[in-house]
């Protein structure tokens, strides 16, 4: 039986914290070539640590590209704000180390003959949804996206100007009948700009943001303040810590409320299934919840390389379905392709829309008119329903 009264955390870290900056490089160099070249192969990585940045890599697509890498690297550096000593967008080193994508995955990538376009690579895919929020996410996780966009917002509006790009946040968030109501303890590290600040003076600055995110009645007397814990913070980004693509792959999904298959997003182009599939996954996930055929729903696909039609399909709706597992994985199979042709065609995937899901989530975002988080939108809950 699944526990109904609990309490269940989530993290997040702003698009200043040294691993979502490599994120953030990674993705804008894939965005660089699908805007040039919709069917472009890239597989980008992000090192940096202080004043360098290291990028590598497989691509396929225009050399002109490649002599844009540099110039993109400071431009993300630029945006996100870091301007300080140890690590800053003019001053940084940046190496460059792409180089043409192996003939021997394209082989199996690449649709020849009668065969259809494969999975870049073997592995498994999860999608998930839930009804405890508007956004169909999880509170926690969302929650904690929310606080730090907001942080962000007001730093780079000059709103406040003693804060500085890296930050982190942490929420506890209570639940009673399987439904959130309220947060038991609220952990929130931001990097600031003067040693003399105290966690009580960051606190001050940081208390009406926080409170303006979360839903009324949700902090009271007994939530827990941990903010700044270990005093001052002025030494971050990647010169207080390394930063690498991927390593943030919980905070990027549910937070830890659903699985995770393992891959990470960043600088994959959509051929790669680590991407497109957890994105086919979520949308699938979040169209059965809209369709009202279950309260929560997790869905795993798992692919070989070279393959192009999913090994399996599995669905859980941890007895809140309205309708049976099987019956919604016939339905899946039914109203989408989920070859990773067919993904990246329903999902239009092919354009430069992924440097915006670098930070405060891949998931719970809101459409974008040219096409961005697509795999947000709740357009297939018709085909669902009839398909069962």
């Amino acid at each position: 039986m699944n526990r109904r009264n609990y309490v269940f955390t989530s993290e997040s870290v702003s698009e200043g914290h040294p691993d979502k900056v490599c994120d953030r490089i990674s993705d804008a160099v894939l965005d660089a070539f699908l805007a040039e070249d919709p069917e472009a192969r890239v597989a980008c990585e992000t090192f940096a640590t202080t004043e360098r940045v290291v990028i590598g890599g497989e691509v396929r697509g225009p050399g002109s590209v490649m002599k844009r890498v540099e110039e993109i690297a400071r431009d993300c550096v630029r945006d996100i704000g870091y301007e300080q000593k140890g690590f800053h967008w003019a001053n940084m080193a940046v190496d460059t180390y792409l180089h043409a994508q192996s003939a021997h995955i394209a082989q199996g990538v690449d649709a020849s003959g009668n065969k259809d376009e494969g999975a870049g690579d073997q592995g498994i895919m999860f999608g998930y949804a839930t009804s405890e929020t508007d956004a169909l996410m999880p509170a926690p996780i969302l929650y904690a996206h929310a606080i730090l966009q907001r942080l962000a917002e007001a730093r780079k509006s000059g709103a406040e100007p003693t804060l500085r790009p890296d930050a982190k946040s942490q929420l506890s968030v209570r639940y009673e009948d399987g439904k959130p109501v309220g947060v038991t303890s609220i952990v929130l590290s931001t990097q600031h700009a003067f040693e003399s600040q105290t966690s009580e003076d960051i606190r001050a600055i940081v208390e009406p943001y926080i409170r303006e995110e979360l839903p009324d009645g949700w902090i009271t007397d007994e939530t827990e303040w941990w903010v700044n814990p270990t005093g001052t913070f002025v030494i971050g980004g990647p010169d207080g810590d390394a930063g690498l693509t991927g390593r943030k792959i919980i905070v990027d999904t549910y937070g830890g409320a659903a699985p995770h298959g393992g891959g990470a997003f960043s600088g994959k182009d959509p051929t790669k299934v680590d991407r497109s599939a957890a994105y086919a996954a979520r949308y699938l996930a979040k169209n059965v919840v809209a369709a009202g055929m279950a309260e929560r729903c997790l869905i795993q696909l798992s692919y070989a390389i070279g393959v192009s039609k999913p090994l399996s399909i599995y669905v859980d709706t941890f007895g809140s379905g309205e309708v049976s597992e099987p019956e919604i994985e016939r339905a899946i199979n039914t109203a989408m392709d989920l070859s990773p042709r067919g993904i990246r065609e329903q999902l239009q995937m092919n354009r430069p829309i992924y440097q915006r899901t670098a930070a405060y989530g891949h998931f719970g975002r809101a459409p974008d008119t040219d096409g961005g988080f697509s795999w947000e939108r709740t357009d297939l809950v018709e085909a669902l329903k009839s398909a069962v």
